[in-house]
């Protein structure tokens, strides 16, 4: 017998699996990891095909090393993911492999932890034994203790008697007691308390949507767009279709688009379904995502809670897949292989048979329009539970502020209900899409702003324990310096700093409010493992009044006790070059504003503003859905943006410009040579540009870009499957990916 087997190697080189002869009795499936001799060293594959002929003399055919593992690791219905992606993205197989796998069991740096334990040997009467034990009793007691006849770890015996290893050992000897060893996983957020809870009698909306998908559910079929205002209770009906498919016997996936929100996602899971819940994620230890791997794989957790890439987790007769917050771009992967999540989910629904639910409170435009299209079932839910009203919403017009010469980052009435707000013993939170303390500094005598040596970008200032002046940090690379006392440019010390982020206004708050408890969250404190349950943590259990952050804090977050959130700056997002920048700007405001009044006490929403009067703005604030949708469609239509177009690009990327920029300018030119040559495909086309990318350099590679809008049509496929085959060629020194409707251009 002979394998085909894909090295872990990304290379052009060896991008084509390899015939390796498989050694007499050794059991070689397809999906099986193995090390194998590639040249001169050994290295780890895939095995993805089996085959009793080969082109190649057995004689000249080197042999399968060893099994790496002694199950399947991939298996088949990932392993035609895995193809199927690599065909889309025209990369290597081996690349979208690595998917399917945690990095470190890919590398071998995650050892099994084994603990030793101790049983009662079969056929021993233990109140027996324990008696015979007269002088002996420190044994007697461990007999006892063991009489459940079940395996129990040493250290578990050890918080109980001291020093048990020689009454065990003796026990042993004299045939009374078995010891042995057995694997112990590392669960993630082991100090998370969850008793087991009953699940509160539905509302009637939420008992309605779930009949509607009752039916899909148990047939292994069907996709849904859930779109529930904030509060709504969708999280309840996950729950109960996730019940449901466990009683089906069959698995299911959960996907949420922050790691801020899986510890709160956790909990609730855990309190129904206990252990069945596994955790995958990016900020778990090595150790951690194998163990969760290998208890999805092995069947001991059917439930699956996790970011991104959890879709490819290895669960076996999947029977659902939830997508909470769908409108997300994080669903989008920004590293090769550059995979949409929920497209993945919607394949392997189709492909393993279960059902597909997108939800959310502000769906994209794409997902709504495909779900009045037909392409996914609409449900509805208006209301939130036990009728409580939507936070009233107020928008402030910043313009009039400074006006009347408040200056401060809060507007007199933001100031105003924070301190009613904190007097009644209330929560509120605060919403800033921009960390840092300043956004930027510049020489206001020749206009110099401070840039980061390796990106196109100007630097960030961020407040420092035990530094006056502070650090300026690059957040794309994460370069940091010192800022400048006197302009690099011309040498004028006047120096000013512009722009304000989540440390200001944290900053602000404590100026005036000294005695308020303020937690923030963003990227620079949640660095730490487990700091985004600690931080939630603490502000759920009242150790803080008050929450600032950046967009983690703007979605699926329930804290009973807060009824007051501010948008400091709903201008942030709605400025950004982006054809999304409206819809980005509705959803931001719609979900935080969500946070408010989500228990018995009315919530309150301050939107601070310089464009108090823009469609999306007064949109947010009325937190209509319907009525951005309708506006945002038109404008998409007149401007042939998605969903009428596709925006496609080749994203050029060199360490060196020169090549960069050539390399583009050929790409274009052969993108035209086909258009000329396919009049057909032209028609389809509405744009075609070659121009560097808005943000030109990153981590020290040089970006330039080719960029189409095409319409969406069947019609013009083979225009972008030119954008793959193109991207999968060879450019000296440079690297090209293909991106389809990207999460960002920038």
């Amino acid at each position: 017998m002979f394998a085909q087997v894909v090295v872990d190697v990304v290379h052009t080189n060896v991008a084509k699996p390899f015939s390796y002869l498989i050694p007499e009795g050794m059991d070689v499936r397809p999906g099986m990891r193995v090390g194998i001799p590639l040249g001169h060293r050994q290295v780890s594959g895939i095995v993805v095909a089996l085959s009793e002929t080969c082109d190649v003399p057995p004689q000249r055919m080197r042999p399968i090393a060893r099994v790496l593992d002694p199950y399947v690791t991939v298996p088949p219905h990932l392993l035609a993911l895995a193809e199927q992606l690599a065909e889309q993205d025209h990369c290597p197989l081996a690349e979208t492999l690595r998917l399917m796998l945690p990095a470190a069991m890919r590398t071998g740096r995650v050892q099994t932890r084994r603990e030793a334990t101790a049983q009662l040997a079969p056929n021993v009467d233990a109140t027996a034994a324990a008696a015979a034990q007269k002088r002996a009793p420190k044994r007697a007691t461990l007999l006892r203790m063991l009489a459940d006849r079940q395996p129990h770890a040493v250290r578990e015996l050890t918080a109980l008697v001291a020093s048990p290893g020689e009454a065990l050992g003796k026990l042993a000897e004299a045939g009374l007691v078995c010891l042995s060893q057995r694997e112990v996983f590392r669960l993630p957020y082991e100090e998370m308390e969850s008793s087991p809870s009953v699940a509160p009698t539905m509302t009637g909306e939420q008992a309605d949507v779930l009949r509607i998908m009752a039916s899909a559910l148990e047939a292994g079929q069907g996709a849904f767009l859930l779109h529930g205002v904030t509060g709504s209770g969708k999280t309840e009906v996950y729950l109960a279709m996730v019940r449901r498919v466990l009683e089906l016997g069959r698995s299911a996936i959960i996907l949420v688009p922050e790691i801020a929100l899986t510890p709160q996602m956790v909990g609730w899971f855990r309190e129904r379904f206990g252990p069945n819940t596994a955790v995958l994620h990016s900020r778990l230890t090595d150790g951690q995502r194998c163990d969760e791997w290998r208890r999805i794989r092995t069947g001991d957790a059917k439930v699956v809670i996790g970011a991104r890439s959890a879709i490819f987790a290895p669960v076996e007769k999947l029977g659902l897949i939830v997508i909470d917050e769908e409108h997300e771009q994080t669903y989008l992967s920004d590293k090769h292989p550059r995979y949409d999540a929920r497209r993945v989910a919607k394949s392997r629904c189709e492909r393993e048979g279960a059902t597909l639910l997108l939800s959310s409170a502000t769906p994209s435009i794409l997902s709504f329009a495909m779900a009045q299209r037909g392409d996914y079932t609409l449900v509805e839910m208006p209301h939130r539970v036990n009728g409580r009203p939507l936070p009233q919403v107020t928008v402030v017009d910043m313009r009039a502020e400074l006006a009347a010469g408040n200056r401060s980052i809060f507007s007199q009435l933001l100031t105003q209900k924070l301190q009613a707000c904190f007097s009644q013993g209330r929560q509120a939170m605060l919403f800033l899409n921009r960390r840092g303390y300043n956004t930027f500094v510049s020489c206001r005598h020749c206009g110099y702003v401070v840039h980061c040596p390796q990106c196109d970008v100007s630097m960030t200032l961020h407040q420092v324990e035990g530094s006056e002046k502070g650090e300026l940090r690059c957040h794309f690379c994460g370069a940091h310096a010192p800022p400048p006392d006197v302009c690099p440019e011309c040498g004028s010390r006047h120096i000013r700093y512009f722009g304000i982020g989540t440390q200001k206004v944290e900053e602000e708050l404590h100026r005036l409010f000294p005695n308020v408890k303020t937690i923030r969250m963003d990227l620079d404190t949640t660095q730490k493992r487990d700091a985004h349950y600690q931080l939630l943590t603490a502000f759920r259990e009242g150790r803080a009044q008050a929450l600032v952050g950046t967009q983690m804090i703007a979605k699926g977050l329930d804290f009973p006790n807060v009824t007051l959130v501010g948008v400091v700056a709903a201008d942030v997002t709605l400025n950004l070059p982006d054809y999304r920048a409206q819809e980005r700007t509705f959803q931001l405001i719609t979900q935080v504003a969500g946070r408010a009044g989500r228990a018995d006490a009315p919530g309150e929403v301050v939107v601070q503003s310089y464009k108090p009067d823009h469609p999306c703005i007064i949109a947010a604030a009325a937190q209509d859905y319907r009525a951005f949708f309708t506006q945002e469609f038109q404008r998409r239509r007149a401007g042939y943006y998605p969903p009428f177009t596709v925006i496609a690009r080749l994203l050029v990327e060199s360490e060196l410009h020169d090549a960069a920029e050539e390399t583009n300018r050929r790409l274009y030119e052969m993108v035209n040579a086909y258009l000329a040559s396919h009049p057909a495909q032209k028609r389809r086309v509405l744009m075609v540009r070659a121009d560097e990318a808005p943000v030109v350099k990153i981590r020290g590679r040089y970006r330039y870009h080719v960029l189409l809008k095409v319409f969406e049509h069947p019609d013009a496929q083979p225009v972008l499957t030119l954008l793959g085959e193109l991207s999968a060629g060879d450019y000296p020194l440079c690297q090209v990916y293909a991106e389809f409707d990207p999460a960002t251009l920038i």
